[in-house]
């Protein structure tokens, strides 16, 4: 039994169909106007309507089930399983006739085909060359509406270095899904986690997986929604069991599947990310074609108003004038939107550089604190795992807003340009996988631990000094160097001295680890500074290269309206009358595209 219901919209057919009809018969408008650039806008957007791949992203913490969840999703073995971190790359799975799969490297290199038996064993490294994902494709009813499921690695834990690259994919993902087991409540880590995915991503829910293993995973349900309550989070919370929903497929039998808490996967899938991401594309397909309309339209119709009235003609030439002054104005240097976005970006660097540095202080702070509180020579593995986490939960926040910032910025920029939301740019971030990579591990610790052997020898050291002294002494009094006063005196300093060495090397250990703590923490905050200086380099010029764009194309609209005002002035009357007619019919036409884009967005022209 392949358990796979309707993931799609049930109105998504036709209304794709409608989508694709409105952007054809833009298309055809533009390239017979001659304006290649607003042609390839609309082929732009109708790639998007023709492969709605919505990207589906499963993150979560070491052993959580991701792997597993993914596979019984499928109903096909395609991501690896066991006790250990399996998934050492992020692992793709989409639709495919037949299936395959490969590895991506790093860079440029060829692609090298993976066994489909061997997707067990692919390892991070793969003929020399780093691994950037694994790439498989498998013929699935639920792939085949444009679902691509990302199984990602484990964040979390000591030295894990995958936490800023799950971040990245988050950031660019349709939707999310943060998978917990039922062994236990959220973590504080986890917590953090899952603020900064809802952030960066709305359509997120958390999984809470092996319900099958843990008698009491209601309880732990109850909990975690709880926390999510007094967090201010909030995310759907579904309990789920790959195990049951395996064994639900080999059997035919309906009711496990039930139990297994895979149909309100589905109802998540079709109605938060399918469907929304449905409404998402009309609404930018009409927003789309509206604005490529009224590119063309303004040709049009001061050409109509031209050749109606000379000197309504006159008018408009002059207010085209004004239009394409400010229009220019617009792709200088000195243009106020340049200025509010060099501003802005660096403020935005100032303020992000600080956010992190405070972040990575406070970190310190408490780190050295907890170090005072304890012998760290002991406590040092808890210690480093603990610091590992609060680094990459700090990191991480710094992500997040920095994120809602630039978008922010983008914001700001496009009110020059009495822009909406629908005009704003997807803001590719860049790849943070590598973000950590130069960054020293936490430096290891003197255990403190000595043996019996030196404790004697410490001891011998401290209490020869009393011996040799209170002997001396006793001498005097006609007693023997060595005698029950000489040695009780021995014993005491010996005591003593063994005392103050263990001071001195708690001390000792102590400093150490502030030091480490120190470089470790210093080191984060110079490479994490310097990628976040690079990433607003990218999106300035992002921002830069989209609102230029914008205001290129304006200009040929405007500049391209005044010359044919220009030459209705010179137009014969019998070649007046004909080309009237013809601009009619091409007004009339606009108006009706204009008019099916305001209806596909549910809004009147």
């Amino acid at each position: 039994m392949q358990h796979s219901p309707d993931t799609q919209h049930p109105s998504d057919p036709s209304r794709r169909r409608a989508l694709l009809d409105l952007i054809d018969s833009a298309i055809a408008r533009s390239r017979s106007a001659g304006r290649n650039d607003l042609t390839d806008r609309l082929t732009a957007a109708r790639t998007k309507v023709t492969d709605p791949r919505l990207r589906v992203v499963v993150v979560g913490g070491l052993n959580q089930g991701k792997s597993r969840f993914v596979n019984a999703l499928l109903g096909l073995e395609v991501c690896s399983v066991g006790d250990d971190e399996t998934t050492a790359v992020p692992t793709l799975v989409q639709h495919g006739q037949e299936p395959s799969a490969e590895l991506v490297p790093t860079g440029s290199a060829p692609r090298i085909a993976v066994p489909f038996d061997d997707l067990q064993q692919v390892a991070p490294r793969s003929a020399g060359r780093d691994v950037e994902r694994l790439e498989v494709s498998v013929p699935s009813p639920l792939l085949a509406d444009g679902l691509v499921f990302v199984d990602t690695p484990g964040v979390g834990g000591h030295g894990n270095p995958h936490t800023a690259a799950t971040l990245t994919l988050l950031a660019t993902a349709d939707a999310v899904f943060v998978v917990s087991d039922a062994s236990q409540e959220f973590t504080a880590p986890e917590m953090a986690f899952l603020r900064q995915a809802q952030t960066l991503c709305p359509a997120s829910a958390v999984l809470v997986t092996k319900t099958d293993v843990y008698p009491h995973w209601r309880a732990i349900v109850d909990a975690d929604r709880e926390h999510l309550q007094r967090a201010g989070l909030d995310l759907p919370l579904l309990p789920v069991s790959s195990l049951l929903r395996e064994y639900a497929l080999r059997t035919e039998d309906a009711s496990l599947q039930q139990e297994s808490g895979f149909d309100a996967i589905y109802d998540f899938l079709r109605d938060q990310v399918v469907a929304r991401n449905a409404d998402s594309a009309r609404l930018s397909v009409a927003h789309d074609v509206k604005t490529v309309v009224d590119h063309l339209a303004l040709g049009c119709e001061s050409e109509l108003v031209a050749l109606r009235d000379p000197e309504s003609g006159n008018a408009a030439i002059e207010d085209l004038h004004r239009a394409r002054a400010a229009t220019e104005a617009l792709r200088t240097r000195a243009a106020r939107w340049q200025i509010t976005l060099s501003d802005g970006i660096a403020d935005l660097a100032a303020d992000i550089d600080h956010d992190l540095r405070d972040r990575l202080r406070t970190v310190t702070r408490d780190a050295e604190a907890s170090v005072d509180d304890c012998d760290p020579g002991k406590e040092w593995p808890r210690l480093g795992q603990w610091l590992a986490e609060q680094v990459a939960e700090s990191v991480g926040d710094n992500f997040v807003w920095a994120h809602e910032r630039a978008e922010i910025l983008a914001g700001r920029v496009a009110e020059h340009f009495a822009l909406d939301d629908a005009s704003l740019p997807s803001l590719h971030l860049g790849d943070l996988s590598k973000l950590l990579d130069p960054v020293e591990n936490l430096s290891d610790l003197e255990s403190g631990r000595i043996g019996i052997g030196q404790k004697v020898l410490v001891g011998m050291k401290g209490s020869y000094g009393g011996v040799l002294m209170f002997g001396l002494v006793t001498t005097l009094m006609g007693m023997a160097l060595v005698n029950p006063i000489s040695v009780g005196a021995g014993v005491v300093l010996g005591t003593k001295a063994y005392r103050d060495d263990k001071q001195v090397r708690l001390a000792k250990r102590r400093a150490d680890a502030k030091n480490a703590i120190r470089a470790f923490t210093d080191d984060v905050s110079f490479q994490v500074g310097k990628e976040s200086k690079d990433r607003l380099r990218l999106i300035q010029r992002q921002l830069r290269d989209h609102f230029t764009e914008i205001a290129e194309q304006t200009l040929r609209s405007l500049d391209e309206s005044l010359e044919a005002t220009r030459q209705a002035a010179t137009v014969q009357e019998q070649e007046r009358r004909r080309r009237i007619g013809e601009l009619d019919t091409q007004v009339a036409e606009l108006s009706r595209l204009r008019e099916r884009a305001a209806e596909l967005a549910g809004v009147s022209a």
